[in-house]
C-alpha cells in the first residue's frame, strides 16, 4: 500500500510532457529543463528576424517592385499561421524529439506510417542541414560587406573578400557552431536567450533608425502600390512569374518555427508550451519582418543604384547598399551601417546556431530509430553534456561539403535556399496530410485542440506547402545558362531518388518507424 502511494506521489510530480512521452514509447533520455521562454527563444532564433529577409531581399525587390515584396510578406503570413495551427496540434499530442517524422509514423498508421516517417524524416534532415548552410552563407556575405565598408568602400580601394576567403568564412562559422552545439544545453539556450533580445532590440532600432537617418524617404504610394519588373536586372518580364518569384524571400523566411517541437522532450510542460512557443514565434517575425521590410524599402535613395556593380558595397548585397546610403548621404560615415550590419550579422550567427541544435536533434531522433547508417555512432549521446555530438559534427560536415561548391559556382546560396526550404517545409507536409486524412476518433489530442476547424485547417496547410515547394524549383533568372540555372531541382531529384531507392531495395524490410525504447507494464505484464 506505501510502495502504491509513493508511486502514484512520482506519477502526480511527472513532468507533463515527460508522461506523454513514456505512453508513447520512449524513456526520457534528454535532461528536461528548458522552460516556455528558452524554448521560445531558441524556435525565434531559428526562424529570425534577419536571416531570411537580408539576403533574398535584393532579388526579390528587383522582380516586381516593392509593393510585391512588402504585400507578398503579409499573403505569405496569412497562410504560414494555417501551417503553424496545424503543427501546433500535432505537437501537443506527440511532444517527442523526433517531432515531424514520429508525427507523420503515428497519424498515417501502422500500414502507411514506415513510408510516411521515411519521407518525412529525411525531407527535414535535408533541409535543416541545407539550413545551417544557408545561415553561414549569409553570414559570410554580410562580413564581406562589413569587411569592405570598414576598408574603405568599393570605389575607395576597399578589400572585398574573394571566394577562396568568403569559403573559409562559411566554414568558420559552421565548425563554431558546432564546438557551441557540444557544450550542454542551457549554453546554447543561454546564447539565444541573448539572440531573442539582440534581434529584438537590435530589429526595433534598425526599424525606427534607418528610416529617420535617411535623407529621404519614398513615398507610400511607392512602397504599397508600385509594381515594376526589372527584365535588364532579372531578365523576367511576366508581371505573374515576377510576383510569384518576388514571394520567395516570405517564404523563405516564414518557416523554422518547428524547431520549438525538436526540443519538446527537453522542455517542461511541452505538450502545452510546444504549441505556445510554435505560435509565438510566428506571431513576431510576422509583425517584425514586415517593419522590417518596410524600413528598408522606405529608406531606398536610388533603386537602380543599388544593383550598380560600381556602387560602394559592389552591387553584392542591397541591404548594406540601403544602409550605407542612409548612415553616409546624413554624416557622410559609413560607421553607422557597419554597426547595423554588425547587428544583422549577429542575427546570422545566433540562427544558425539555433538551426545546429535541431537539425542534430533529428538526426538523433532517426538514428535513435535505427533510420541512418551506423545509426548506433550518430544517436550516442555525450556522458557529461547529455547533448547528442556525434550527431551535431556529422550535421556540421555535410554542411561543409554543401559550401565547396561556393569556389566554382556563382548561384550556390540559390540552390542551398531552394534545397533547404523544399526539405524543411516538405517535411511538414507529411504528418499534415496524415491528421487531414486519418479518422478523428484515432487522433489522441494534446492540450492544444482544434476540433472541428482541424481538417480546413491541415487543408489550406497542405495546399500552401505544395505552392511552396513547387516554386522554388523553378528558374529564377533568364536566360538559363550554367551561371544562372538553379540545379536545386536536380540535386533534389538525385539524392531523394536514391533515399527512395534506398527503401525499396532494403529499407522497407527492416525500418518501422519511431522505434520505442520503453516497456510498458499494464496488468503486471510488460
Amino acid at each position: 500500500m506505501g510502495q502504491n502511494q509513493v508511486d502514484a506521489s512520482q506519477i502526480r510530480e511527472m513532468d507533463s510532457g515527460e508522461k506523454r512521452l513514456n505512453e508513447l514509447g520512449y524513456k526520457q533520455e534528454l535532461r528536461r529543463e528548458m522552460t516556455l521562454f528558452k524554448t521560445l527563444a531558441i524556435s525565434f532564433s531559428t526562424m529570425t528576424l534577419f536571416t531570411g529577409i537580408t539576403p533574398l531581399y535584393g532579388s526579390s525587390l528587383a522582380y516586381a517592385g516593392p509593393a510585391s515584396l512588402v504585400w507578398g510578406w503579409v499573403v505569405v503570413s496569412f497562410f504560414t499561421w494555417f501551417v503553424g495551427l496545424a503543427m501546433a496540434e500535432i505537437c501537443s499530442s506527440f511532444p517527442t524529439t523526433g517531432s515531424l517524422y514520429f508525427w507523420a509514423a503515428h497519424l498515417a498508421g501502422p500500414k502507411w506510417g514506415p513510408l510516411a516517417s521515411w519521407c518525412c524524416a529525411w525531407l527535414e534532415t535535408i533541409g535543416l542541414i541545407a539550413g545551417i548552410g544557408t545561415q553561414a552563407y549569409a553570414g559570410s556575405q554580410t562580413l564581406q560587406s562589413i569587411i569592405l565598408l570598414c576598408t574603405g568602400t568599393n570605389k575607395g580601394g576597399g578589400y572585398f573578400a574573394p571566394k577562396w576567403l568568403f569559403l573559409c568564412m562559411y566554414i568558420g562559422l559552421t565548425l563554431i557552431w558546432a564546438f557551441l552545439n557540444t557544450f550542454a544545453l542551457e549554453v546554447i539556450a543561454f546564447i539565444d536567450i541573448i539572440s531573442i533580445w539582440w534581434q529584438v532590440v537590435g530589429g526595433t532600432i534598425i526599424v525606427i533608425m534607418l528610416p529617420l537617418v535617411a535623407l529621404t524617404t519614398q513615398s507610400a504610394s511607392y512602397v504599397f502600390t508600385n509594381f515594376d519588373v526589372a527584365p535588364e536586372l532579372t531578365g523576367i518580364s511576366s508581371k505573374p512569374y515576377a510576383v510569384i518569384l518576388s514571394f520567395l524571400v516570405s517564404q523563405y523566411s516564414l518557416y523554422g518555427y518547428d524547431a520549438a517541437a525538436h526540443l519538446t522532450e527537453e522542455t517542461r510542460g511541452a505538450d502545452k508550451n510546444g504549441p505556445i512557443a510554435i505560435l509565438t514565434s510566428i506571431g513576431i517575425i510576422s509583425v517584425f519582418g514586415w517593419a522590417y521590410i518596410l524600413a528598408l524599402t522606405f529608406s531606398i535613395q536610388d533603386f537602380s543604384y543599388l544593383y550598380d556593380p560600381t556602387n560602394e558595397t559592389r552591387g553584392a548585397f542591397v541591404p548594406a547598399q540601403i544602409l550605407y546610403d542612409a548612415f553616409h548621404g546624413r554624416y557622410h560615415s559609413s560607421t553607422g551601417a557597419i554597426i547595423l550590419l554588425f547587428i544583422i550579422w549577429g542575427s546570422f550567427f545566433f540562427g544558425g546556431l539555433s538551426i545546429t541544435t535541431s537539425a542534430a536533434r533529428v538526426v538523433y531522433a532517426l538514428s535513435r530509430d535505427q533510420g541512418i547508417p551506423f545509426s548506433s555512432v550518430w544517436r550516442k549521446i555525450h556522458p557529461k553534456h547529455k547533448v547528442p555530438s556525434n550527431a551535431v559534427w556529422l550535421c556540421a560536415a555535410i554542411c561543409i561539403l554543401l559550401g565547396l561548391p561556393i569556389l566554382k559556382v556563382n548561384v550556390v546560396f540559390t540552390a542551398i535556399t531552394s534545397i533547404c526550404t523544399i526539405g524543411w517545409v516538405g517535411g511538414y507536409a507529411v504528418p499534415i496530410f496524415a491528421r487531414m486524412v486519418m479518422p478523428e476518433k484515432k487522433f489522441n489530442p494534446g492540450p492544444f485542440y482544434l476540433g472541428n476547424l482541424s481538417r480546413p485547417i491541415c487543408l489550406v496547410a497542405f495546399l500552401w506547402i505544395c505552392y511552396t515547394c513547387s516554386v522554388f524549383l523553378l528558374p529564377t533568372y533568364y536566360p538559363i545558362s550554367w551561371s544562372t540555372f538553379n540545379y536545386a531541382p536536380v540535386a533534389l531529384s538525385v539524392g531523394l531518388g536514391l533515399i527512395m531507392l534506398w527503401w525499396v531495395l532494403d529499407a522497407r524490410k527492416w525500418f518501422k518507424g519511431p522505434v520505442r525504447n520503453i516497456e510498458t507494464e499494464h496488468n503486471g505484464k510488460a
